[in-house]
């Protein structure tokens, strides 16, 4: 049962929240959380690796099932970029799709039962393995600096080294000398809150949900009644997360392509 072999109900919140924790040098200065990077990467492998394989086997006639939810999901994010960015870049559609279905596919372990797995991973000496990668701050800021970064490069691309850094001065308020530093302050400011932002928007709505499920599962250290009553409420909550799932995947993707369409407006 969820929680009986922990002494508070603190505690067992505490264990499911606690990272894989791999200690680079002495530890004093940096860690690796070696649960949300093998699950990253695994996950990334798993949506981009089929999309490949349903690519290699798509048809010019009718299409498979698979070869079909592929098609929507391409043409969908397609729709969403040439809504948006009206730029001449081929790399927006692409970074898009695999945004969104990266961070789908990491929400998405929000939903598998936290006890269950961690019984199973329990036998493989993995005690502290946390399923969910977007539940853990250093993911989504890894993606949000990533975005930033693709920001940074597309202002250039678009603007120019020169233009871009010019931007930093004369914009908003306008190219007076006097007007440079309250420019610049205000540069700063909207460049420091977006992937901030970006990241805590994803982190705080998939952490919570892992908050909820926990708390919803320590009824089943009640008894059976309890286990009932955890498992109804559980899937109640399961079933309405998977609309937080791919809601904020697909706000994750749009504030992409809105942040990688501004990079490149000229002021």
């Amino acid at each position: 049962m969820a929680g009986a072999s922990y002494e508070s109900p603190s505690e067992y919140i505490q264990h499911h929240l606690t990272f894989q924790v791999q200690q680079v040098g002495d530890g004093t200065f940096w860690s690796i959380n070696t649960d949300t990077v093998v699950m990253s990467v695994l996950l990334g492998l798993v949506g981009l690796g089929f999309i490949w394989w349903v690519t290699r086997q798509a048809t010019a006639g009718v299409p498979s099932k698979r070869q079909a939810f592929v098609e929507l999901c391409v043409q969908f994010v397609n729709d969403q970029v040439k809504g948006i960015y009206h730029g001449e870049s081929q790399w927006v559609a692409p970074i898009a799709l695999t945004v969104f279905v990266w961070v789908v596919l990491m929400n998405t372990m929000d939903i598998v039962p936290i006890d269950i797995a961690a019984t199973a991973l329990g036998f493989a000496g993995l005690h502290n393995w946390r399923l969910v990668p977007t539940a853990d701050i250093n993911t989504t800021f890894a993606l949000a600096l990533t975005v930033f970064a693709l920001m940074i490069i597309f202002g250039i691309r678009s603007k120019g080294v020169g233009g871009w850094a010019k931007e930093l001065f004369v914009a908003p308020f306008g190219n007076h000398i006097l007007l440079w530093p309250f420019n610049f302050m205000f540069q700063i400011v909207e460049y420091v809150s977006k992937p901030l932002s970006h990241s805590l928007r994803l982190f705080g709505n998939i952490y919570a949900g892992e908050i909820i499920f926990l708390l919803l599962g320590m009824w089943a250290a009640s008894g059976l009644s309890g286990t009932v009553f955890s498992g109804i409420l559980s899937l109640g909550w399961a079933i309405f997360h998977i609309l937080i799932i791919l809601l904020q995947a697909y706000i994750f993707m749009m504030l992409t392509i809105v942040y990688l369409a501004m990079a490149e407006e000229h002021h």
